[in-house]
């Protein structure tokens, strides 16, 4: 019997041996998984295509492309694919399709099939407060579209129009901060930024111009050189900001600082918009035939004029968006945020209120509120630069004629129409696209006066 006993434990003993070693050898060849692809988002703007693998851990890469026809290969090592690409719009990028594929039994081959050739940068992310680890993917057209080549407008003997610049603030792989039941930043602000243009381009003399015009991202830098290159009198960066405590609330005016932040809640923000570029993956005054000091006064100079602007600017708007909202703080607050980093274009940020506090993100996402906050805006921008207008501007030149008595005329971009026989206010409005009311205002008639044939209106 206790030989019996033994044989049993030896024959136990031979086959708990056995199935280690049959283990190992599957744990050996069974190829260990470091990551998974779990979703795939891409975003379009005028410089690049950004294609974004979200991963579930940092994966090592490669990249390369293949011609006839054109695709542009990325393995991923250790990887699985569980992205839903059916869901991608791949409408005016250089890509037609996406596939995907194992090989080596544990690798991941995702390759992009090309309309055009690209040439192609990718690099690794790090989690966020938003995202987790992401592999971006940057497609550039190898050769650029060729831009038309904009004949330069003879120079007006009334001037130019006063061009603002305006802003919305994150967008594409950048959301910004994600409010109450969802509402993303990006979203409000490029809402804001639409409406606020509007305004702008139908009032004499003035042209906005908007920095982002679609859901893409720019670097912060690239923002105020955009403003510049268009030659901006001012520059308007638009946000709708979150903080740790979800009771803050209200709306916020933000100039740039030279020390720094006024206030906590300033510099908190001011480290949180400054990392943007983190989280999107990445001009001036000519000094550079002028000796140190020389320089160093003539920037200072330009600082202190445009911080001037900035401020007293911002506070016109800060005391048009108490009269409908909350105020975070009564005063024109100055952080070091990049954007605002202009030294010869005024600047200001306008925080239209805290996204993650509930009542304030219903607000912001709907059009009666960002209308307000747009108008608010508008209407200080167009009585500062009626009463300071540019020397060189048009709105200077009208200026003068109105304190000499003498009638303005056609602002710059404006057109005359002759009213023919069975035109009404309202058809001529919809004809050219504006609202009967701003029709209304340009011609200094009211919406009850009766127009006559013959009768010569202006038309924005």
């Amino acid at each position: 019997m206790k030989r019996h006993i033994l044989d049993l434990f030896a024959a136990r003993s031979f086959f708990l041996f056995c199935l280690s070693v049959l283990l190992c050898y599957s744990l050996s060849v069974v190829p260990a998984i470091a990551g998974t692809v779990k979703d795939i988002r891409i975003w379009q703007s005028p410089e690049k295509t950004r294609l974004v693998l979200d991963l579930s851990s940092s994966v090592k890469h490669t990249l390369f492309t293949l011609d006839n026809p054109g695709r542009l290969v990325v393995d991923l090592d250790k990887t699985t694919f569980k992205a839903n690409t059916g869901k991608l719009s791949l409408k005016d990028t250089p890509v037609s399709n996406i596939r995907w594929g194992t090989r080596n039994k544990s690798d991941t081959r995702v390759v992009l099939d090309l309309r055009t050739a690209v040439r192609a940068n990718s690099f690794l992310l790090r989690p966020n407060a938003t995202y987790g680890h992401r592999l971006v993917i940057d497609l550039f057209d190898q050769q650029p579209k060729k831009q038309p080549v904009k004949q330069p407008k003879p120079a007006s003997p009334r001037g130019r129009e006063v061009v603002i610049a305006i802003d919305a603030g994150h967008g594409g792989e950048d959301p910004g901060a994600i409010g109450h039941r969802g509402v993303k930043e990006k979203h409000v602000t490029m809402s804001i930024a639409r409406k606020l243009a509007e305004k702008i381009n139908r009032e004499p003399g003035f042209k906005a111009v908007l920095i982002r015009t679609g859901d893409y991202y720019i670097k912060l830098r690239r923002r105020t050189q955009l403003a510049r290159e268009a030659k901006a009198d001012l520059f308007i960066s638009i946000h709708a900001d979150a903080f740790k405590n979800k009771k803050a609330r209200g709306a916020s005016i933000f100039v740039l600082s030279n020390r720094g932040a006024t206030s906590e809640t300033a510099r908190w923000l001011a480290q949180k918009e400054n990392s943007s570029d983190l989280i999107g993956g990445e001009g001036g005054l000519s000094l550079e035939d002028k000796d140190d000091v020389l320089a160093e006064v003539l920037l200072d100079l330009s600082m202190t004029s445009t911080l001037s602007a900035s401020m007293e600017l911002g506070d016109d708007v800060l005391k048009n968006i108490g009269k409908f909202n909350r105020l975070h703080k009564k005063r024109v607050e100055q952080a070091a945020f990049v954007v605002l980093k202009s030294p010869d274009i005024p600047s200001m940020l306008v925080e239209a209120g805290f996204i993650t506090n509930p009542g304030e993100a219903k607000k912001l996402n709907t059009r009666s509120h960002q209308n307000k906050v747009a108008e608010a805006i508008y209407s200080a921008v167009r009585n500062y630069f009626t009463d300071r207008p540019p020397p060189d501007s048009w709105l200077a030149w009208a200026k003068g004629r109105r304190l000499a008595g003498k009638p303005v005329g056609t602002a710059p971009g404006m057109r005359q129409y002759i009213v023919k026989a069975g035109d009404t206010l309202s058809a001529i409005a919809l004809r050219y696209n504006i609202t009967t009311a701003k029709l209304a205002k340009v011609n200094k008639i009211r919406l009850s006066d009766p127009i006559r044939t013959g009768q010569k209106l202006m038309i924005p």
